[in-house]
């Protein structure tokens, strides 16, 4: 049991060196790996894994209730009050609900998070695009621009083990016609989604429901 405290503690060191919206991501992802590494015999989930880091004397149903108490507070339902007039804008010119929204992001102390783990797709260049539409939708909610980090895009993308490190620049080439770019270059540092871009985004929103 010691041994997989010390470990459960150095993947959560190696997740805090990715941004922090995608350390939990990062987290659970290694250690998952490193539980499927283990025999067969040890059959501990993820959450059991971190249970193991609590001491015996806070194991009970009661303590437990208010630790959960205590994560779930500053979580809630997006409201429509909670978006961007653009984002608002987007969402009836595409027919995109809250109800959609909130089945993929929920809002934590004030900031919107993810709650979807699977882009359902096995096509790393696929899975990049996905992040990049849905990352634009994160930053759009609250500021009105579809638009998102590159280097926010490349750390998600090696989170979710769809990074194509020789093919990068290259899947953003060949979906140009959803960003605003006429190509991506090594310079680009933001990528902006196009109208047909967002389009994308809306049929990528109802498919992950």
């Amino acid at each position: 049991m010691s041994k997989l405290k010390e470990k459960v503690l150095e993947l959560a060191d190696i997740a805090k060196q990715c941004p922090e919206n995608l350390q939990p991501i990062c987290f659970e992802l290694l250690l998952t790996h490193y539980l499927n590494s283990l025999s067969p015999k040890i059959t501990k989930t993820p959450e059991a894994a971190i249970d193991a880091l609590t001491p015996p004397a806070d194991s009970t149903i009661e303590t437990k209730a208010r630790a959960l108490d205590e994560v779930a507070k500053g979580q809630d339902d997006i409201s429509e009050t909670d978006l961007h007039i653009k984002t608002r804008h987007f969402m009836k010119k595409c027919g995109v609900s809250l109800e959609h929204l909130n089945n993929l992001f929920y809002k934590d102390n004030g900031q919107v998070a993810p709650l979807y783990e699977d882009l359902k797709t096995t096509r790393l260049a696929e899975g990049q695009i996905r992040i990049a539409l849905l990352q634009a939708l994160r930053n759009a909610m609250t500021n009105g621009e579809f638009q998102a980090s590159v280097e926010d895009i490349r750390a998600e993308a090696i989170a979710r083990k769809c990074y194509d490190t020789n093919n990068f620049a290259k899947n953003f080439n060949n979906n140009a016609a959803l960003f605003d770019f006429a190509k991506y270059e090594k310079s680009t540092d933001m990528v902006k989604l196009s109208e047909d871009g967002r389009k994308e985004l809306a049929e990528v929103i109802k498919e992950l429901q």
